[in-house]
């Protein structure tokens, strides 16, 4: 039973390790005056509001900045195990051995008077016999 629970929660960890690593992440900052106003993920960020399009080029001063990050996920998932050098096979095949081996178990062990019950003491011989252990 703990065997079965380890591998969900192991099988559910590498799904997510994998989603999480082909996504690609875009993070968009809008700052007016140095201060940080809208933060967005996968989208765009929404704008303060302080758009000098009809001002004249003289008085136009640039007080909003946008800053994007991005992320780019892995596109090619698929390793082949030839592209491996020998050092690394060597190691992934050891550690797929001891690994099937660490979870085999034990024999089962045969107890051949565990249905048998004891016999009856009709008589106390230590006692009889007067042996008695100092």
């Amino acid at each position: 039973m703990m065997r079965n629970l380890f591998h969900q929660i192991t099988a559910l960890a590498m799904a997510f390790l994998v989603l999480a690593s082909t996504i690609s992440w875009t993070v968009d900052k809008h700052f007016c005056m140095g201060h940080l106003v809208d933060v967005a993920f996968f989208a765009e960020a929404e704008s303060c509001g302080m758009d000098m399009g009809n001002v004249s080029e003289e008085w136009k001063v640039d007080c909003c900045t946008d800053e994007l990050i991005v992320m780019q996920g892995q596109d090619d998932l698929k390793i082949s195990f030839e592209e491996l050098s020998l050092d690394q096979q060597l190691f992934l095949s050891a550690f797929v051995m001891v690994y099937l081996d660490l979870y085999k178990g034990l024999p089962q062990q045969i107890v051949p008077h565990r249905d048998y019950s004891p016999p009856l003491i009709t008589f106390d011989l230590q006692l009889l016999d007067q042996v008695f252990l100092i």
